[in-house]
């Protein structure tokens, strides 16, 4: 589970070793070890929860033309978007070139399931619109956020993991040391666009600086060149900077800040896939195929049961 303590480069494996239960769905009071469930963090899960919920009454008329899984039998092939910069969810690694990720090994046991082979599309979180509305793919499996302004255009299943937001500064910065450093004046602090972090920073910060930039990598380029102090991200990619950097520093916050559901994302519209994607899901809870994947990519801690 998430740590309270301020997490150094030499921390994070300590954070990725824990073996706290994980957060469970529906929504339940943070389990020991978190903290009190802050309101705020209550009301996002309820209204995350209320999100699903809603999700689940398509018009009639979606049915009749809901037939993806007919196409997706006769296709042989289950096409799935993916974001291949996305540590421990959907990473292509730079030295090998190949893919790995609890949501690569998900998507795979997936096609298995349905019997099929599975394709990986080369996606983003910015194109995540396009790609649910042009029919780029028949699922999203890249540890999407579930949001309310998301759900204007594409269906979500039931969430395999939550995460809230963590920080990554310089380990040799001067005046960022912890979470209480972040939003103090002169302080410039870097989300990714499209990303939940973007609207949650907007509204959170009092004196510090927001700048939004468009790929990811600007987030870390930003604060290693000086011309930003620190970056937000999520648990995932903080464990990246952990692991794979020797200049990053991983906070996390005195208490979660803004957990987010983190599911697949399908066609609006489309109930009777859905329904089978959440069977999926399901499934792979209940037979410990998501658990066993969620350990060897390190994710444990964030792992929705």
């Amino acid at each position: 589970m998430f740590s309270l303590k301020r997490l150094g480069h030499r921390d994070h494996g300590a954070c990725a070793a824990s073996r706290s239960p994980a957060w469970s769905w529906p929504w339940k009071p943070i389990p020991p070890g978190i903290g009190a469930v802050t309101r705020s963090g209550l009301i996002v899960g309820l209204t995350v929860g209320s999100l699903l919920a809603g999700l689940t009454h398509a018009p009639p008329s979606a049915w009749a033309a809901d037939d993806r899984l007919s196409r997706i039998a006769a296709a042989g092939t289950l096409r799935v978007c993916i974001w291949p910069d996305y540590y421990s969810i959907t990473y292509r690694n730079p030295r090998t070139g190949v893919l790995e990720g609890i949501d690569i090994d998900m998507a795979r046991a997936f096609a298995g399931d349905l019997g099929v082979t599975v394709r990986f599309v080369d996606s983003s979180f910015a194109a995540l619109v396009a790609a649910m509305t042009t029919d780029a793919c028949d699922i999203a499996m890249h540890g999407v956020g579930v949001r309310a302004d998301r759900a204007e255009h594409m269906d979500f299943s039931e969430p395999h993991l939550i995460s809230g937001m963590f920080a990554v500064a310089p380990l040799d910065h001067p005046s960022v040391t912890d979470w209480t450093d972040i939003d103090q004046p002169g302080h410039v602090v870097v989300v990714q666009k499209g990303t939940y972090m973007e609207p949650e920073m907007r509204a959170r910060l009092r004196r510090a600086t927001l700048r939004v930039v468009d790929a990811f990598k600007e987030r870390e380029q930003e604060v290693m060149s000086g011309r930003a102090d620190v970056f937000m991200t999520d648990y995932p990619y903080g464990r990246r900077m952990a692991d794979l950097t020797d200049w990053a520093r991983l906070m996390a916050p005195p208490e979660p800040v803004a957990p987010t559901a983190y599911a697949y994302a399908v066609p609006k519209g489309e109930p009777t896939w859905r329904a089978r994607v959440n069977a999926f899901v399901r499934a792979a809870k209940a037979d410990g195929r998501l658990r066993v994947a969620a350990e060897r990519h390190g994710l444990l801690p964030i792992l929705a049961d």
